[in-house]
């Protein structure tokens, strides 16, 4: 899992400063090392806690996996990531923070993105009274056929 991870680089630390920055969150050692990793080369990702904290480990961070979590986190908080549950004991950390269905791959306990443009929600229930809707997560459980 550590190689869905880019090599960090003086420029990612920049990057992941300036956006813990523009949320308003503080850019510490390790929000911003976890940040660096998570944004990466740029490139949209889903990461799981477990999957960083081992990235982070790889590189030499002193993080712990409850440390992960926690900025992980706020970092949902703050609408720089979102939070994909996917069974009770798994969640992802998606950097594209749009919209957008999701395929989980259980032979390999992967998340992707889904195709959008091929999404149809018609209607949805009627929410109780004094409730909003706050987001439709969309995920899309596969299995490769026998």
């Amino acid at each position: 899992m550590i190689r869905e991870f880019a090599p960090q680089t003086q420029v990612a630390r920049a990057r992941a400063s300036d956006w813990l920055v523009q949320a308003g969150l503080r850019p510490t050692r390790q929000r911003l090392a976890l940040a660096a990793l998570v944004m990466g080369d740029g490139e949209n990702r889903h990461v799981t806690a477990e999957s960083l904290f081992a990235a982070a480990a790889d590189r030499g961070e002193k993080v712990s996996l409850a440390t992960v979590y926690n900025t992980l986190r706020a970092f949902c908080e703050a609408g720089l990531l979102n939070e994909i549950t996917v069974d009770a004991s798994r969640s992802y950390f998606d950097t594209r923070t749009d919209d957008h269905p999701h395929y989980f791959w259980e032979d390999s306990q992967k998340l992707t993105d889904a195709p959008s443009d091929q999404l149809e929600i018609l209607r949805l229930p009627d929410v109780p009274e004094g409730c909003e809707i706050a987001r439709v997560d969309v995920v899309i459980r596969l299995r490769r056929r026998d």
